[in-house]
């Protein structure tokens, strides 16, 4: 297996930041150290219990996470971080169909949680943030938006203190049309504006968080991700005070030229 190395690293408050060549390499990366601390996770416990983003962002990290060696899948409970309330079911945009596919369909959890907004999206919250609450979350594996969110939680929405597990939030412009930029929809007018999140508490409860996000069109958000004031103005800037959280970059998102 190809040793894949950084070509820089540096710290931004507690949050290791990590910048390789292109998103291939920083998916592969990624992908290998979420695999190890997932074995080392099941060599202590029964049970590991891990959040999943789903996004193009995403799709290399899965895939290196899918063809990971020697990981019970058997023993992982799986959840995802948000879902759009309003499509119609088995939709190609929902993130469960998403990561059914990259992931969930290829390796086979014991458990996956899926967010149903059909059955209601308050209730649905209701009972997603009682299967949450049931054991610690051990993994969180996310992105950030191209306005800083974390999973739905919009710069408008966003509450680092959210007393609610789950909840039913707007989306911002900005949000809808990264749906658009990123190919998930065709036009702004067909991304839906409402969908369930996983709140930012929950999200930071993790013991270890593995944020990837390559791509020019995150640049901005990776500088304000590093180096503005921690606010929900940019919410991923609070991905700086957690005690364990890995972000992988691509030069693209970065920004930055290495020699």
């Amino acid at each position: 297996m190809l040793n894949i190395k950084p070509i820089h690293t540096e710290l931004s408050g507690a949050m290791l930041v990590r910048v390789y060549e292109n998103r291939s390499q920083l998916g592969a990366a990624a992908g290998r150290e979420a695999a190890a601390a997932i074995r080392a996770l099941l060599a202590s416990k029964a049970q590991v219990r891990i959040v999943f983003a789903a996004a193009p962002s995403q799709n290399e990290f899965l895939a290196e996470l899918a063809a990971a060696p020697e990981l019970d899948w058997s023993r992982i409970t799986a959840f995802h971080m948000d879902e759009y309330v309003g499509l119609p079911e088995g939709s190609p945009q929902s993130f469960g169909t998403f990561l059914r596919e990259a992931l969930f369909g290829k390796v086979s959890p014991g458990t996956v949680h899926y967010l149903n907004p059909a059955a209601g999206a308050e209730a649905e919250a209701e009972r997603y943030g009682r299967l949450l609450a049931e054991a610690p979350i051990d993994i969180v594996c996310l992105g950030i938006g191209e306005n800083g969110h974390l999973a739905f939680n919009d710069p408008p929405v966003a509450d680092f203190n959210d007393p609610l597990p789950v909840k039913l939030v707007v989306l911002d412009e900005v949000c809808r049309n990264q749906q658009v930029n990123d190919g998930c929809f065709p036009s702004l007018a067909e991304v839906p504006r409402q969908a369930l999140t996983l709140t930012i508490p929950v999200l930071l409860s993790a013991q270890w968080l593995f944020c990837m996000v390559p791509g020019a069109s995150k640049r901005g958000a990776v500088t304000r991700t590093l180096h503005e004031s921690i606010s929900t103005a940019c919410p991923s800037t609070i991905l700086r005070e957690h005690g364990d959280c890995r972000m992988f970059v691509d030069t693209d998102s970065f920004g930055a030229v290495f020699s």
